[in-house]
């Protein structure tokens, strides 16, 4: 590590200050000693993210008893402890937490003693108000966010830091919140707060902090805890030119260490950062409480520097769970117990989310993760959710339901849970974990246009966490897309039971508040008109749905396929085309092979074994190639019709289809004229075609092969050309007719009389 300095440090600033002030009380005091050398101060600092409301024990979730028990083991080892967190601690969660509204989790986190925390993207899932008016009453620790604004007075809207005091050494810690906040949440429930920079505004504080005017708060030490972080637990993602990687890597020197979330990834990096004396700490601890990140700090009091400060990330277990902490959960899991267990349906097979190729063991998921989600894919269960909420509208006229794949935040399985509920039973509480967000349904209309765009936005902006996401679908509305097409040119039809979208039509649609008001960056669907909320519960609408429809059983038919076409058209009978196909099977539920035929009519032109690799991130599972050649039809619009044998998915491919032209014939051949020798010049005649007036084109050739560059009606003979036979094909074109094309009898090319091989020019 490189410790030459290039800057001072704040260690140094208050060197410098004790200097000064040394000098002003003469010369006996620079050379006085200190009676005593003052022992270093040990710091703990403990970290949590992305805890999300998991109270009980299950799997490989330890559970909140396990937590306070990790922080009374380390307190026990050093009163000097402080215990902080990066964000989402509620939101997302089970449902003993999710069924009251998180207060248990709050409570939680109040008894073990959490110092401070940023705050994350699902604090801000009910909105601004809940989080003022609700959670933070509620929360004994200070929420923290220096880039969060209010829009009304232009002045940060929470709590910017909050500074910890040990043995007369400071801690000040800052708070951030992704730069995402607005297309993570409902836009509406935040409109009054503005986000701002988090390398900007954690770099204003951190000055403040450092430039010692104790007026303005002052630390000897600077963390930031940030809700954001790393893309993979590799060092490359915290210090690449992602948002992440200009955080770790933007700050100013003095901010020495940052505490992430946001990306559920476990690490811990020591990254070297120009004008730092010793390496900036980055760690991260994963998600729901399974690890926990350690900090320990060595300062020197008098002069406040940093003597050490190193990191781990640890497992949480093997710790005395934390009595009060294990009965304000055993009361929480005695709540959602009789409140989940009443039976709200039956189902007669798992609604599954889509999901990416399994991850191996790691040491953030020791038995690796078979079903890892992939918001990129068609689902069962995203598709289920929107037909339910058509339903759950229909009285108000609406015709489409859209559901976004974050709002699923767990599968509905079939498989029994335990003693008392058999298979197939559906549970109030299962049914809450799917949609924990509680949001309404909202409204409006769309043209067919912007419906159109609405699908386009599924490909997400670049820099986005997630490139694409799939949208659920209700049933009877579907479309196609081109993935190979540019970006706002993929979705390439539209149809709403079996009808053709056009761009003035126009719908009524219903999606999640969420959703509605343009979240995960569906920007068009807030520009919908005549919008209302329905007053409609998204949960709620659940119940009432198997209230209605005691059974539901999975759809495996696809609402979406992508089409490539080898060639745009027109076709012409005889002509060959190839289509390649994907999103012809869900990635998880439903057959994983199967065979796609293309049919004209009754007629199958062609068919494929499908490919059912899953495709990361994307929703290309599902893919075939089928070749067809176009048979004899009319002039004008053929459908070409793409069905899924073993599940029923079809799709249609309209195709242009236009009549053969009339060729051009010769009806006297075309001849040459010209001494046939080398360095002589030869003359093509056209001779005579069907058409008057053709446009001609020549291309000579030697012994049946075309020479390069002899397109002219006449063609100078060379060496090349000698004993080789020589002769030119024209062609004849005109408007309204297919090229017709004549050869001229060859001619064998001889040397100039007089002339010596290898001689002649």
């Amino acid at each position: 590590m490189d410790t030459t300095d290039t800057e001072p440090s704040r260690s140094r600033r208050i060197i410098g200050a004790a200097a000064i002030a040394a000098l002003s009380l003469g010369f006996t005091a620079l050379v006085t000693p200190p009676a005593f050398a003052a022992d270093p101060v040990e710091i703990e600092i403990l970290t949590v993210n992305d805890f999300h409301g998991r109270l009980a024990p299950d799997g490989s979730v330890p559970g909140a008893a396990q937590m306070g028990g990790m922080v009374d083991y380390w307190r026990s080892q050093n009163p000097n402890t402080s215990f902080v967190a990066a964000g989402d601690l509620i939101g997302a969660s089970t449902f003993t937490s999710f069924i009251q509204r998180d207060l248990p989790t709050i409570q939680v986190f109040n008894a073990i003693g959490l110092d401070t925390s940023s705050f994350g993207n699902h604090e801000f899932d009910a909105g601004r108000a809940d989080v003022d008016e609700r959670v933070l009453p509620a929360a004994d620790w200070p929420y923290l966010a220096a880039n969060l604004y209010d829009r009304t007075t232009g002045e940060p809207a929470y709590e910017e830091y909050f500074i910890q005091e040990f043995d007369g050494v400071r801690i000040g810690y800052i708070g951030g919140v992704t730069e995402e906040l607005p297309s993570l949440v409902s836009p509406d429930g935040i409109a009054s707060l503005e986000v701002r920079g988090i390398v900007e505004e954690t770099n204003r504080v951190a000055a403040e902090l450092s430039d010692g005017d104790e007026a303005n708060g002052e630390a000897e030490v600077l963390v930031l805890l940030v809700h954001e972080g790393a893309a993979t637990p590799d060092l490359s993602s915290s210090t690449d030119d992602s948002v992440f990687g200009r955080i770790v890597t933007g700050l100013s020197p003095d901010v020495d260490a940052i505490v992430s979330g946001h990306t559920h990834l476990a690490y811990y990096h020591e990254v070297t950062v120009p004008g730092m004396e010793r390496p900036r700490l980055v760690i991260s601890a994963g998600q729901y409480g399974m690890q926990y990140g350690h900090l320990n700090l060595s300062v020197d009091p008098d002069t406040g520097q940093i003597l050490s400060f190193t990191g781990e990330v640890l497992p949480m277990t093997g710790f005395t769970p934390d009595a009060e902490v294990a009965q304000i959960v055993a009361e929480a899991s005695a709540v959602a117990a009789e409140l989940g267990s009443v039976k709200v349906g039956e189902i007669t097979d798992s609604f599954y989310r889509a999901v990416q190729n399994p991850q191996p063991p790691s040491t953030q998921n020791p038995n690796g993760v078979p079903f890892p989600e992939n918001r990129g894919g068609e689902s069962t269960l995203g598709n289920f959710v929107a037909d339910v909420q058509l339903w759950a509208t229909s009285a108000l006229s609406t015709e489409i339901a859209l559901m976004n794949p974050g709002g699923l935040r767990t599968d509905l399985l079939y498989a029994s849970s335990g003693a008392n509920d058999p298979n197939g039973n559906l549970t109030y509480r299962e049914a809450a974990e799917v949609q924990p967000f509680a949001n309404t349904l909202v409204t409006m209309t769309l043209t067919g246009a912007q419906l159109k765009q609405v699908l386009e936005e599924q490909w997400q902006p670049a820099g986005a966490s997630r490139p694409f996401l799939k949208l659920g679908l209700s049933q009877g509305f579907e479309y196609t897309y081109d993935p190979t097409a540019a970006q706002g040119e993929r979705i390439t039809n539209m149809w709403l039971d079996g009808r053709l979208i056009e761009p003035t039509d126009t719908f009524k649609i219903v999606a999640n508040s969420f959703l509605a008001a343009g979240g995960d960056n569906f920007a068009t669907l807030a520009q919908g008109s005549g919008r209302a909320d329905s007053g409609r519960v998204d949960l709620q609408a659940m119940v009432d749905y198997f209230v209605a429809n005691p059974t539901a059983s999975p759809d495996y038919v696809q609402r979406s396929a992508g089409v490539t076409m080898s060639a745009p058209g027109p076709f012409v009978p005889g002509d060959s085309l190839t289509l390649d196909l994907s999103s012809l099977l869900f990635s998880r539920g439903g057959p994983t092979t199967g065979t796609v035929e293309v049919a004209l009519g009754d007629t199958v032109l062609g068919s494929a074994t499908i490919d059912g690799t899953i495709v990361d991130t994307t929703d290309e599972q599902g893919r075939a190639s089928v070749t067809v050649t176009i048979p004899q039809l009319p002039a004008g619009v053929a459908t070409l019709v793409v069905t899924v044998v073993e599940t029923g998915t079809s799709v249609e491919v309209p195709i242009i289809i236009e009549q053969p032209l009339e060729a051009i014939t010769s009806t006297k051949a075309p001849w040459i004229t010209g001494n046939a020798s080398v360095g002589k010049t030869l003359k093509a005649h056209e001779g005579k075609w069907s058409v008057k007036k053709p446009e001609l084109s020549f291309q000579w050739l030697r012994d049946g092969e075309p020479i390069p560059g002899a397109t002219a009606a006449d063609y100078r003979l060379t060496e090349d050309d000698l004993d080789a036979e020589i002769t030119v094909m024209v062609t004849a074109s005109a408007p309204g007719f297919a090229d017709g094309s004549a050869v001229a009898e060859p001619v064998t090319v001889m040397l100039k009389p007089g002339a010596s091989r290898g001689l002649s020019k």
